[in-house]
């Protein structure tokens, strides 16, 4: 990682069609948030130590850091997924909110790079407003492939805060799915017939 995160807290707001539902299958979902969602703070405290990880003996190993907790609420929305985090740097590492903007904005990923066809032109988005994302306006961004990011500003208790959003249908489940084979391909792990 470029700064070296310390801490993390994340506090996602998930869509009821990550359940596989939809309103006219969970009725009771309408008006309602519901504070736990199934395995899932532990998968997202564990799961971003893999992807910094490394392979060793065709085994992954976790990164030893940053530290990251995580509370996962069910929310009235059809579709998108909100992440309200809170991140500390370690000592010393601490970038200006100018340098987190413009790495976001200039943040291309090998499926960029590679120009694959589901594949964001900017993968990153990051909205001044102050209101901005919003599931509505925003989770279809880029095809619902890119991430949508925002109110980013000083922390009293870590170093910044800000929002994330991201479509998890398109961008999380089946438009991840093609663009990873899509980026497999390219790489050559995997021939086309």
């Amino acid at each position: 990682m470029k700064y070296g995160i310390e801490k993390a807290l994340v506090c996602t707001y998930q869509a009821i069609s990550g359940a596989g539902k939809t309103f006219e299958r969970w009725p009771e979902m309408v008006d309602n948030v519901i504070p736990y969602i199934g395995g899932e703070e532990e998968k997202s405290e564990q799961e971003p130590l893999k992807i910094w990880g490394k392979v060793e003996d065709g085994k992954i190993v976790k990164a030893a850091g940053p530290d990251i907790t995580a509370q996962c609420f069910r929310v009235a929305c059809l579709d998108g997924h909100m992440a309200a985090v809170f991140v500390k740097f370690q000592e010393g590492k601490t970038p200006s909110m100018e340098q987190i903007k413009e790495d976001w904005a200039n943040f291309k990923g090998r499926p960029q790079e590679l120009e694959l066809p589901s594949a964001p032109k900017q993968f990153l988005h990051y909205f001044e407003e102050p209101d901005r994302p919003q599931t509505r306006l925003d989770r279809d961004l880029e095809g619902g492939m890119a991430v949508s990011l925002g109110r980013l500003r000083p922390d009293s208790q870590y170093d910044y805060k800000f929002v994330g959003l991201s479509h998890n249908t398109l961008r999380g489940a089946a438009g991840g799915a093609v663009l990873l084979a899509e980026l497999l391909c390219a790489e050559g792990y995997i021939q086309p017939k």
